[in-house]
């Protein structure tokens, strides 16, 4: 499939008019052909009103062109082969065996949300029936379901060009939700979100749904976003990024005639406690699998272990020690952007010039083009209370570790600390004392608590949460990673007295769906 620089808006191919932009390769400092034409407001309206002129249709469409409209997208995805890996790979620096990797987690999350679709358990079917008798009032008959809230407005992330991107979970979630979906581009890999784009589209097509089931914008600057956001045909927006856009974004979305929800995934550092049982007897083997997980991809994951926390004594300088002689071995390299790489440089050389930190290593210098060097610090629970830009996450391979006295004092780190994604707990049999006092706070401070093992690993499954209190995310109640994550798109609708002729399929007595449903408050299988 050819990559051509244009917009699609609903079934067209749209060039922009706003000037021309380029995805670059951050490996060799090269723009990359062809050039991309940038939108304007009146492209975002387009889109927006073709979305919600599809939005009856497809929340309306059986379940099963649902679930079959996400199946086909995946199938398009991998029908384009090598052209898509080899286009995601100039354009963000990582490895082809990572690319393949994610791509095959974005295939499995679209057949995931299919199957759920399918179930229909998400549309929560419950019926009260009718008491005309009770006493001394009767009760009418009551019946809810959840409808999906209209067109979502999608953000493509930088670090995950495919998993969290055009056809990634927040687009997989709002359309199994059945939301129509308006994308926009990342400008880091604008041509690996053509590819993507078009094969949602043909998919779009090929299931007979309307043409303003999916739309793909591009644009330089935040005018693309902002315009969208604002757009009074959109009801939602998924996000991932800096704190800073998020915020912009829920602040656009807050001050609208009719505000709605912004569901934007931001800043998290990910505290990694290694408590005393397990640091006196596997020490040396967390440290070294906490650099592999540090320095995973280029340290550019959302649950980069970015803190690690311990008592202080000679186990932690022992831990400190083996940790920074493997981060030492490893080599600098290239980050998503150049935007990012710089960013980070930055931020190591702020925190190196600290006079609340000590620099224990740094990786290997290399020559490659916008190069991350590992970074390893550490300072004591003092300083850190002290310090509040030590809390500050740094994208990318660096991460603090912090020692303290006591419990006391790890607890009191704990309470201070933002809200998290993740929260890691390397302990053994003797350290459930302390774990037990540690487990009330991470509740409230993390959306996933990991115990011996490393938080840089996302499971796409039913039970994950990939959220947490602000600013990890900006609504702590929700995920941006498994099937909970439809939740984030849909409303309960309750239908009081409807004729049986005018009831949803969900909710007729008959059960034509067959759905597990809530009858009378008794659970009842389909």
């Amino acid at each position: 499939m050819q990559i051509t620089g244009e917009m699609l808006i609903g079934g067209a191919c749209v060039r922009g008019t706003q000037g021309t932009l380029y995805a670059f390769d951050p490996a060799r400092g090269l723009a990359l052909e062809p050039a991309f034409g940038s939108g304007s407001a009146g492209d975002v309206d387009h889109a927006c009103r073709l979305a919600q002129a599809a939005f009856d249709p497809l929340r309306c469409a059986p379940l099963e062109t649902r679930a079959r409209l996400l199946e086909t997208i995946a199938e398009n995805i991998l029908a384009l082969g090598d052209t898509l890996i080899q286009r995601a790979h100039q354009e963000s620096a990582l490895p082809v065996a990572r690319l393949e990797g994610e791509r095959g987690r974005t295939v499995g999350q679209l057949r995931l949300f299919a199957s759920f679709v399918r179930e229909g358990r998400w549309l929560a079917a419950t019926l009260d029936p009718a008491m005309p008798e009770r006493k001394p009032l009767p009760r009418s008959d009551l019946r809810l379901q959840k409808i999906p809230l209209g067109p979502v407005a999608v953000f493509g992330a930088s670090n995950f060009p495919l998993a969290f991107s055009v056809a990634g979970g927040d687009t997989a979630s709002a359309l199994a939700a059945g939301c129509p979906v308006v994308v926009k581009a990342h400008p880091a890999h604008l041509g690996t979100s053509e590819l993507v784009g078009r094969a949602i589209q043909q998919a779009v097509k090929a299931c007979g749904l309307p043409e303003g089931t999916f739309s793909l914008l591009v644009g330089a600057g935040n005018l693309i976003g902002e315009t969208l956001v604002a757009h009074p045909a959109i009801k939602a927006v998924g996000f991932t990024g800096s704190r800073g856009g998020g915020l912009a974004l829920a602040g656009i979305a807050a001050q609208r005639r009719e505000p709605i929800p912004v569901y934007a995934e931001m800043s998290s550092i990910n505290p990694f406690f290694v408590l005393p049982g397990a640091l006196a007897r596997r020490g040396a083997q967390i440290a070294r699998g906490f650099v592999e997980s540090l320095t995973l991809g280029v340290g550019q994951f959302c649950t980069n272990p970015g803190l690690v926390v311990m008592l202080d004594g000679p186990d932690a300088q022992a831990f400190a020690k083996t940790a920074a002689d493997a981060l030492a071995q490893k080599d600098s390299q290239t980050m998503l952007t150049r935007g990012i790489a710089t960013a980070y440089s930055n931020a190591v050389a702020s925190r190196t010039a600290s006079g609340n930190v000590n620099t224990l290593a740094q990786g290997a210098q290399t020559e490659a083009l916008n190069a991350a060097r590992p970074a390893l610090f550490a300072t004591t629970q003092a300083a850190f209370e002290h310090d509040a830009h030590l809390e500050d996450e740094i994208f990318g391979p660096s991460s603090l570790i912090v020692t303290c006295k006591n419990m006391d004092e790890m607890i009191a780190l704990t309470e201070r600390l933002e809200g998290q994604l993740t929260a890691t707990l390397h302990l053994e049999a003797d350290d459930t004392a302390q774990a037990r006092r540690l487990l009330p706070v991470l509740e409230r401070k993390a959306g996933r608590i990991l115990a011996n093992g490393y938080p840089t690993g996302v499971e796409v499954c039913h039970a994950m949460v990939h959220g947490g209190p602000f600013p990890a995310t900006s609504d702590s109640r929700t995920t941006s990673v498994g099937t909970l994550a439809i939740e984030r798109f849909l409303r309960p609708v309750c239908y009081q007295d409807l004729p049986a002729e005018l009831l949803p399929q969900a909710l007729q007595d008959g059960n034509p769906l067959g759905l597990a449903r809530v009858v009378d408050g008794k659970l009842t299988l389909g």
